[in-house]
């Protein structure tokens, strides 16, 4: 297993264990602090909004557009928003680091 490293609502850092392969968002929904993802991963509600730490932001592709017009609709936008159910978690994100983004 790979290391996801989730900074919650409340400021604390968690390491949990991430299997390659899942999207991110599937990792955090399953956490007692992590997301909502109400839509499931269809890019439709942004309840798995997170940023993404500046250390990892060039490493993740371009997000689509579907994804861009989704987040510049959000209060908390922020140059390093991502959807989480929009990120394929791969052997090369070990130790990905991310925020959950305040509630919309």
């Amino acid at each position: 297993m790979a290391v996801l490293k989730v900074v919650d609502r409340d400021g604390i850092e968690h390491e949990v264990e991430a299997q390659p392969g899942l999207k991110v968002m599937e990792v955090l929904r399953e956490l007692e602090y992590g997301v909502a993802a109400i839509c499931g991963g269809m890019c439709s509600c942004a309840t798995c909004h997170v940023y993404v730490d500046p250390e990892w932001a060039g490493k993740l592709p371009a997000p689509m557009s579907d994804e861009k017009d989704l987040l510049s609709e959000l209060t908390h936008f922020e140059g390093r928003s991502r959807l989480s159910c929009q990120m394929d978690f791969t052997p090369a994100l070990d130790g990905l680091k991310v925020t959950i983004a305040p509630d919309e």
